[in-house]
């Protein structure tokens, strides 16, 4: 018998030896034990990290749809699976029922099938957080069509960029979406990007904001009045384990962004369990994560680990700070919320107001607090253990990435001593590996170096789209037969881990990963600009913000600079989206490089950060006067 619900340390270092172990047996026993399967698998596990290869219960027919919702109809039918809370506080929550779920999922399924989308076809989702995002993944999921999310904070450009590496076909988006005080036209942005895509036939609308927008006739159309005429029921389609599920776009340190493919059979196994155990989630509680369904985060922990748990799943469409800075206390008091989720950069920006805010509410309901897509710093975790979960509710600090598909190094409530800044212990089935300058795996505690996960984990993504090389270059080429995270780490005397940062050219902003090349790529396309580098600085509520080094073709009077500097920010806006901009911008007669041409962005992070001391010797570059000008210029 598998424990699928950890209670004690003891029971997690017996499971967890067992699951490294007998890795098949393992994750076999879980998987049968908790899911319905049309057909079983063959074979539990096969893999290879050289070429690399992965499959997770090969042979095995499900449709991941029938775990999140139909087997949950007979027992939980009544139970509220979403429970949507909109923007504004004075518009009313809705408390969507498993059985609405599933009459919904299969109506907006039907109107896919009706729009010539069939098992295979790319569909693009760019919604902000309403109900219909969370239905139409699982519409697509329904019919085995494969979902494509774009966070809708994204651009034209880089939306277009999205949809045509995937080829999708279709595309749902609203009218607009509300943040806060603003509301923004996604159909604007829509229209732009889709200038470029000619592979998309039809766009369907859903009405949020009611704004005035352009319809495209032929192409364009709202889908309330097609899911009004749907059919209720809809078959789900058969798929195979190894089947994808959907693609989510991350940032790469080159270029476009890497098309990460997740398979349906592994994936929900994984989510599912991490989900129940990470937050110790039982029957009737109400589960809160504040990401974005455009990020991995949502995906897996809004929408497929809770639904697969026969869970209520809070979605909130709003910000933190609007009307003010009560309002994520406001909904954890009004819901009675028991597991709350969210970034580091969050916790730091309300950490800074008014005690007052949190006061005024009643977070006593509040079991477990989680904390995702960075490291989170001291001070923000004692706040949050201190003044959110009164020392009751233990902070599980998660370390997991787009890639992983869920959680893989965290604590589990109740059950692991918790240490501020630390991740602390592997998750059931994972492998970790600290790797040395050298490329070797070094044992023992009291070590850093570069975190590796040595053995395959059911959630892990598969391929990246159409590009299998670029997926081997990525992660199983810097060392070969371990699958690299990009990220250092450090082990300490008990054997727990520190996430210490990227060591590769992607910056951690708000929890979202940037590359520096695309942001780079916008910068260099205005026509003032000769070349430029982008580095990250600490930011006391950010985690990490942008500066860059601009090099302009000709020197300009410094009058002219703040106007560059709104246009160069008005570009990366453009062509990424808002959460790329730069935070400084300091205009550089020229950028340290070695006698190879390469820029020496250590030099540039250091001397952004005002650590002038450690530049290390610079004699050897091919421009070392210039370190000294930009030193003295620094902002």
């Amino acid at each position: 018998m598998s424990n699928y619900h950890i209670k004690h340390l003891e029971e997690y270092y017996q499971v967890y030896r067992k699951s490294v172990r007998e890795p098949e047996n393992f994750w076999g026993e879980v998987a049968e034990e908790h899911f319905l399967w049309r057909k079983k698998w063959d074979k539990v596990l096969s893999w290879n990290f050289k070429t690399p290869e992965i499959k997770w219960f090969e042979g095995a027919q499900l449709n991941i749809t029938e775990n999140c919702i139909d087997r949950h109809l007979l027992n939980r039918g009544d139970k509220t699976a979403i429970l949507f809370e909109p923007n504004n506080p004075d518009e009313e929550a809705e408390h969507i029922t498993y059985k609405q779920l599933h009459s919904r999922v299969c109506k907006m399924a039907n109107v896919l099938k009706d729009q010539g989308i069939k098992k295979g076809d790319r569909v693009c989702i760019y919604l902000p957080m309403i109900p219909e995002l969370s239905i139409a993944l699982l519409a697509c999921a329904r019919i085995g069509a494969i979902h494509s999310v774009v966070f809708a904070g994204f651009s034209a450009t880089a939306l277009s960029s999205r949809i045509n590496d995937s080829d999708c076909k279709l595309v749902i988006t609203s009218d607009g979406s509300y943040r806060g005080t603003k509301s923004i036209d996604l159909k604007g942005i829509v229209d732009e990007g889709l200038k470029d895509c000619p592979g998309v036939k039809s766009v369907l609308l859903v009405k949020r904001t009611h704004a005035e927008i352009n319809f495209h006739e032929g192409r364009d159309q709202w889908l309330q009045p097609l899911m009004d005429k749907a059919d209720s029921n809809c078959a789900p389609e058969i798929m195979d384990a190894e089947d994808p599920l959907f693609i989510l776009y991350t940032s790469g340190s080159t270029g476009n962004p890497k098309g990460m493919v997740h398979t349906t059979g592994g994936y929900m196994v994984y989510t599912a369990y991490t989900f129940k155990n990470v937050f110790q989630y039982t029957e009737n509680d109400v589960f809160w994560c504040t990401a974005d369904i455009g990020w991995i985060t949502g995906h897996s922990y809004i929408v497929y680990g809770p639904l697969a748990n026969g869970a209520t799943s809070l979605m909130f469409e709003g910000v933190p700070n609007y009307p003010d800075y009560s309002r994520f206390w406001q909904i954890v008091e009004k819901h009675k919320v028991n597991q709350f989720y969210t970034a580091p950069t969050a916790i730091r920006a309300l950490a800074k107001q008014n005690i007052s805010f949190t006061e005024k509410h009643d977070l006593t309901s509040l079991k477990v607090l989680g904390s995702v897509g960075e490291p989170i710093n001291e001070e923000a975790w004692h706040w949050y253990n201190d003044v959110i979960g009164k020392k009751k509710s233990p902070i599980v600090d998660t370390w997991w990435q787009t890639e992983t598909g869920g959680i893989m190094i965290t604590p589990i409530p109740f059950v692991t001593p918790t240490k501020p800044t630390f991740a602390t212990l592997p998750f059931i089935g994972i492998q970790p590996a600290i790797m040395d300058a050298n490329g070797q795996e070094v044992t023992g505690n009291q070590v850093d170096g570069r975190l590796c996960i040595k053995f395959p984990w059911p959630g892990m993504a598969r391929t990246i789209w159409r590009n299998h090389q670029r997926y081997k270059e990525t992660y199983f080429s810097t060392y070969p037969e371990y699958y690299f995270t990009g990220d250092g780490a450090f082990r300490d005397e008990v054997g727990y881990y520190r996430i210490t940062g990227r060591v590769d050219d992607v910056i951690i902003v708000s929890g979202h990963n940037l590359g520096t090349a695309p942001i780079e790529d916008s910068i260099n396309e205005h026509p003032a600009v000769s070349e430029s580098a982008v580095v990250g600085v600490p930011h006391d509520i950010k985690g990490s913000a942008l500066y860059g080094f601009v090099t302009l073709k000709e020197t300009g009077e410094s009058r002219i600079h703040d106007n560059l500097r709104k246009e160069i920010n008005q570009m990366i806006t453009e062509h990424i989206g808002p959460i790329a901009k730069l935070d400084k911008i300091q205009f550089t007669n020229g950028l340290p490089k070695t006698r190879s041409g390469k820029i020496m962005r250590r030099i540039l992070r250091k001397i952004a950060c005002r650590d002038m001391e450690n530049l290390g010797d610079t004699s050897t570059l091919l421009n070392p006067e210039v370190v000294d000008d930009i030193k003295k210029n620094v902002l």
